[in-house]
């Protein structure tokens, strides 16, 4: 079975596209999803995150999530280091998740392949490409948040220019040209390529 990467920067519509490849029947693991369900369930990735952030960062078992972005939102030290434990975990997890498809392929998104690593566990990786004005405003309509809120976060993931280099296949979510097309070209691609 063929392990294929979906990626893309904020606002780019990555979810969307995977979307469409699920409608196909193709299994896909949400990085980001399971990243927060690990630190909630995985006891000793939990033990981590409590030493490093103290007993402050679960409440009722649970991770506060507002303490935790306001110890890591501006210290890239500190949100290297909690990266360190959830990224590693999450690798793990979604390769143990690929083994158990029976799919001639199967997907992982996540919004940072290349930065984690875990392009090193996949065998292709299809960038999402939406121009950077587009995704600030997407960004700013689904999350509620200002203009400097999204840069803020972008600034955090690599120049997608960069990012879609990196990429063995390219889907352009531009609003110019039709993404169902692409995916399903793509789609015969990767079934004759398993």
């Amino acid at each position: 079975m063929i392990k294929v990467g979906i990626t893309g920067g904020i606002g780019s519509g990555k979810s969307t596209v995977a979307k469409i490849f699920e409608v196909l029947g193709i299994p896909v693991y949400y990085a980001d999803d399971v990243g927060k369900r690990l630190m909630n369930e995985d006891e000793e990735l939990k033990q981590k995150i409590r030493q490093a952030f103290g007993e402050a960062a679960y409440i009722n078992g649970q991770l506060d999530r507002k303490y935790i972005a306001g110890i890591v939102f501006n210290n890239p030290d500190r949100l290297a280091l909690l990266n360190s434990f959830v990224h590693p975990a999450t690798i793990d997890d979604a390769e143990k998740w690929m083994q158990q498809q029976n799919t001639s392929y199967a997907i992982k998104e996540a919004a940072i392949i290349f930065e984690s690593g875990a392009q090193e566990y996949l065998d292709y990786v299809i960038g999402v490409y939406t121009p950077t004005p587009l995704r600030i405003q997407r960004t700013m309509q689904r999350d509620g948040i200002t203009r400097d809120e999204v840069m803020a976060r972008m600034n955090k993931q690599i120049d997608e220019t960069i990012k879609m280099r990196l990429c063995d296949f390219v889907i352009k979510n531009d609003e110019q040209e039709l993404v169902i097309p692409q995916v399903m070209a793509l789609h015969k691609k990767l079934l004759s390529l398993s």
